[in-house]
């Protein structure tokens, strides 16, 4: 009998669990689901879309729902959020947008629900102009601020990928930039040493640096933001992006009762199966073994992801496929600056 398989999250371990999946049994029934609008988009072109860089908003998305589908022969259902896995009788419990709730069953669960922008607890960090990026409604919305409001001064709190890749496309906008970093250095995986080429590179861009400084609150004065430092400075700005880092989006499978590990992320064997042996976990929700070190870690990007959701696809389809670890391989532009950086520092 074919098998019937459920994914939960349909970016880039979703995604490509899901594309595999077809690929190595024509028969089994595949059901994704994602509670935005969008599936298999580009996390990375999202700054540079704001920057102007990339120019047609279609070139952020990779696939549609339609041509999943079309293609694939994958049923996408979009603004469609799974609330609830019930693992006695294998179902799951999903809720429209439009409020129906209804259950679905599954004969394998592939979770792959990603990560989210950790919004530091202080005064101001929900008002209207501040910002988190993490998906393409989130980067409309800046977008729209930008060419609505046309500020003048951004602050940007956290200095790594998505903190210098704002930076540098506000920046290209003609907006006066400021960056705000807790350590003592930019791009936390890159040594110190090295940190402080890029570190000249951006001032010498006109880009104002504050190293070894926190955001205490962020006040609205008039038309503006007043930023607090820890150190008892402040400066203004009329827009924020807070990307001060992720968290694991674990809660469905904390509420499902299946084993966490470093900072709440998902535990897997090398199969990607969870303590369920009816259930996945791929991408940036799951723990990774460091391949230096030997030790668990929490690396969320792209890259590990789709080896992952592969690795799941090929076990679920009856080949036996190991995951050997992370490296922590990442590139990235900053300015006219490419940083990549690999393994441990």
């Amino acid at each position: 009998m074919a098998k019937k398989i459920l994914i939960v999250g349909g970016v880039a371990g979703g995604a490509t669990a899901a594309a595999r999946l077809r690929r190595l049994d024509e028969q089994a029934e595949i059901i994704m689901f994602e509670r935005g609008d969008y599936i298999s988009f580009a996390n990375c072109g999202l700054p540079y879309y704001i920057g102007d860089v990339i120019k047609e908003k279609e070139r952020l998305t990779l696939q549609t729902p339609k041509s999943f589908k079309d293609r694939l022969n994958v049923d996408v259902r979009v603004r469609s959020e799974v609330t609830k896995i019930n693992r006695e009788s294998k179902t799951v419990e999903v809720r429209e947008a439009n409020g129906r709730v209804y259950e679905e069953s599954y004969d394998v669960l592939v979770l792959s629900p990603g990560s989210e922008p950790i919004v530091p607890p202080i005064e101001g960090a929900r008002l209207d102009a501040v910002f988190t990026l993490r998906n393409i409604p989130d980067t409309y919305r800046i977008k729209e601020f930008v060419k609505q409001n046309k500020p003048k001064r951004a602050a940007v709190v956290g200095a790594g990928y998505i903190g210098i890749e704002m930076a540098e496309n506000l920046h290209a906008l003609g907006i006066q930039v400021s960056i705000i970093e807790l350590s003592d250095h930019v791009i936390q995986p890159i040594d110190a040493d090295m940190a402080a080429e890029v570190h000249k590179h951006i001032v010498s861009k006109g880009v104002a640096l504050y190293l070894n400084r926190g955001v205490t609150a962020i006040k609205q004065e008039d038309t503006a933001y007043r930023l607090e430092l820890n150190d008892g400075g402040s400066l203004l700005a009329d827009m924020v992006i807070m990307a001060v880092g992720v968290r694991p989006e674990s809660s469905l499978a904390r509420e499902a009762g299946l084993t966490l590990g470093t900072r709440g992320c998902i535990v897997t064997d090398h199969h990607m199966r969870t303590s369920d042996p009816s259930i996945y976990a791929v991408g940036d929700a799951v723990e990774v073994a460091d391949v230096v070190t030997g030790r668990k870690v929490f690396v969320p990007l792209a890259s590990p992801a789709n080896r992952q959701g592969r690795i799941a696809a090929d076990n679920i389809a009856g080949i036996d496929s190991t995951y050997g670890g992370t490296l922590g391989t990442a590139i990235l532009k900053a300015f006219d600056m490419t940083v990549a950086v690999t393994g441990s520092n």
